[in-house]
């Protein structure tokens, strides 16, 4: 049965190995953005990443403690902004499930509880941002009930 924790250092080169994975399905959608195959992090920029309480990543894992996948988060709260209000959101960077381990539930199981943390610590919702070069994951992220409620466009020069 697989169990979702937060990660630890320990977990780093499993993570590393999943975040170029997650790079070369950009890379492969928009080449012209992502260099493939790449990492967003460095191995220290990931222990740092791990090391802070605002940006938690869990990691869910078999029975061996092997990483099947990863949800990085990011708190935000805009405390006495101008403009938005001071709801306490959790953005949901990154989820990845290696690719050895889709269509295993892995991706559902790690997104149900970083909604239940997001619970846990009074959030007012969840949010995160799709690459429309992605539509298997935002399929997945529809199944799970997201919707849209910002779009980003852009116009190549």
């Amino acid at each position: 049965m697989n169990i979702v924790r937060r990660a630890e250092n320990k977990d780093i080169d499993s993570i590393m190995n999943l975040l170029v994975q997650v790079d070369m399905v950009h890379h492969k959608g928009r080449p012209d953005l992502f260099k493939g195959p790449a990492t967003k992090y460095t191995k220290e920029q990931l222990a740092d990443v791990l090391s802070k309480d605002d940006t938690p990543v869990f990691v869910c894992v078999d029975e061996n403690d092997d990483v099947l996948g990863h949800a990085f988060c990011i708190l935000q709260q805009h405390i006495n902004d101008n403009v938005l209000t001071d709801i306490k959101t959790l953005y949901i960077d990154d989820i990845c499930v290696d690719e050895n381990h889709r269509g295993a539930h892995v991706g559902k199981t790690l997104y149900d509880h970083v909604i239940e943390y997001a619970k846990s610590i009074e959030c007012y919702n969840v949010t995160l941002n799709v690459w429309s070069c992605n539509p298997d994951a935002m399929k997945f992220y529809e199944y799970c009930g997201l919707i849209p409620y910002k779009v980003g466009m852009e116009r190549i020069l």
